[in-house]
């Protein structure tokens, strides 16, 4: 997993929560499931950070033209409002990290 792939997660990562069979996860990474939930627990952390750089990188030029705004622009911007929503409505990295392993998008 070298970058993250926001239209893989869209596309393909539920946004609700599903049950799956424990044995599965188990067969595809060919442990127990202590270490399989480790293992997802390290991805599920990748992801995390790879989420909070890409959004911070993307407000990030909210903020440089901003700066010469005033008070009452920044909080009307429509722009980075929408974009945080984006954001907020993404599955959950665990959900994302799950997903990756049975897609064996992940070596091991």
């Amino acid at each position: 997993m070298k970058e993250l792939d926001i239209e893989y997660i869209i596309n393909n990562v539920p946004s609700n929560t599903i049950t799956i069979d424990k044995s599965i996860l188990e067969s595809i990474t060919g442990r127990n499931i202590y270490h399989t939930i480790c293992i997802l627990d390290s991805i599920c952390k990748k992801i995390n950070e790879k989420i909070k750089y890409d959004l911070d990188k993307r407000l990030e030029e909210f903020n440089i033209t901003n700066k010469n705004n005033n008070l009452e622009e920044i909080f009307e911007n429509r722009e980075q409002i929408e974009l945080s929503k984006f954001y907020e409505g993404l599955p959950k990295s665990t959900s994302v990290s799950i997903q990756y392993l049975i897609d064996k998008k992940i070596k091991l």
